[in-house]
C-alpha cells in the first residue's frame, strides 16, 4: 500500500468515526416524525374499551397500534407502559415520547403520545381520538410524567 492509499484510508476512516454516531439520531428523527404523523392522523376515531384497532380504541391499545405501526412494540397496559422506557422531565418531551396520567386517583390510568408544541394525542373516553394539551386545566393536574421507549 503506498502513501497516498494509507492517507486516503485513515480519512475515510476518520470520517466513518465522526459520523456514525449521529445516523442514529436521523433514523429515531425520522421514526418520532411518523410517529406523529401516525398519532394524528387517526384524529376522530371513537373510543373502545379495550380496543386496539381502528374500529375503536382504548388509551393503550391506541398507543399500541401507532407504535406498531411504525415498528415498535409497547406494553399492553398504560401501567405497563408506565414501567417500562426512560423517564423524561416535562420540560424535555420529544415528539413520540409517552405521557402519562393519573384520571381515577389510583395511579397510572391514561396514556398518551406527544406530538410537539405542548400536545398530545390520545384516546379520550368521551371524544375518542383527539389532541390536547398537556397542561390545560384537566390534563395539568393529573400529569405524572413521560417515558421515552427503545427505538425513539
Amino acid at each position: 500500500m503506498n502513501l497516498l492509499q494509507k492517507v486516503i484510508s485513515v480519512l475515510a476512516l476518520s470520517t466513518l468515526l465522526i459520523v456514525s454516531p449521529f445516523a442514529g439520531q436521523a433514523d429515531a428523527a425520522a421514526k418520532t416524525t411518523n410517529i406523529t404523523k401516525t398519532a394524528t392522523s387517526l384524529t376522530g376515531i371513537k373510543y373502545r374499551y379495550g380496543g386496539t384497532t381502528r374500529a375503536g380504541f382504548d388509551c393503550s391499545g391506541y398507543v399500541g397500534y401507532v407504535f406498531k405501526q411504525n415498528g415498535l412494540k409497547v406494553a399492553r397496559t398504560s401501567s405497563a407502559m408506565y414501567a417500562s422506557g426512560r423517564a423524561v422531565k416535562k420540560s424535555n418531551l420529544r415528539n413520540g415520547d409517552l405521557v402519562f396520567f393519573n384520571t381515577t386517583g389510583r395511579g397510572v390510568s391514561h396514556v398518551g403520545i406527544y406530538v410537539g408544541n405542548g400536545k398530545f394525542a390520545h384516546a379520550s373516553t368521551s371524544k375518542g381520538v383527539r389532541v390536547d394539551r398537556v397542561n390545560d386545566t384537566y390534563w395539568g393536574k393529573r400529569y405524572i410524567g413521560a417515558k421515552r421507549v427503545a427505538g425513539i
